[in-house]
């Protein structure tokens, strides 16, 4: 994100930078870390990746160090520009844990479980939408910009089609009830007989 920042908008200091990435929102959606942005910087510096270019002080702000990217720093942007986009990344799935390894008994309960995340799934959506529409309105996103709103709007689309088919399915699984679990674990404890 910084290299990038550095590239496409010439030279800026921490704060600069902090911002756009705090207006994007991308630590939300893209799990960059803004909380140590200013220590990212000199580490990146350290490694040849920008360099300082001046210091300055507007009013009473604290002084700033405006950096840019280097020539290191384009070839690093380069790689990891490769990687991220034609690379597939996959990352935690926590509603998978809990679906395999935590199941609910409970029909009822799973399917209340289910339509809070069908809610919640569906209220992002739309906010993702109504967001791009107003930043496309004002004028403040580009259409590659709107594209990446799109994207996010599509892939949690998906997720409510899936969500909705396996609500079906988890609603024609007869329901054992507690009883067939109790029962269950009372024959696995018994010792079995050999055939002969």
């Amino acid at each position: 994100m910084v290299l990038g920042l550095l590239e496409s908008g010439g030279p800026q200091h921490g704060h600069e930078i902090r911002r756009q990435a705090e207006r994007s929102n991308v630590q939300t959606w893209g799990g960059v870390s803004i909380g140590a942005l200013h220590r990212e910087l000199r580490t990146m510096e350290t490694h040849g990746l920008v360099e300082a270019v001046r210091t300055e002080q507007v009013g009473r702000r604290p002084v700033r160090t405006i950096y840019r990217i280097t020539e290191d720093g384009r070839s690093e942007l380069h790689a990891l520009r490769e990687t991220a986009v034609s690379r597939l990344h996959f990352g935690p799935d926590p509603l998978g844990v809990a679906l395999l390894f935590g199941r609910v008994g409970d029909r009822s309960e799973m399917l209340r479980l289910l339509a809070r995340r069908r809610e919640a799934l569906a209220l992002s959506r739309d906010g993702v939408a109504s967001e791009c529409r107003r930043l496309t309105e004002q004028g403040l996103i580009s259409a590659f910009d709107a594209a990446m709103f799109h994207r996010r709007e599509m892939q949690l689309d998906a997720e409510l089609r899936w969500l909705e088919q396996f609500e079906k399915d988890v609603a024609d699984i007869p329901d054992p009830g507690p009883a067939a679990g109790a029962e269950r674990a009372v024959s696995e404890d018994q010792p079995t007989e050999e055939m002969p």
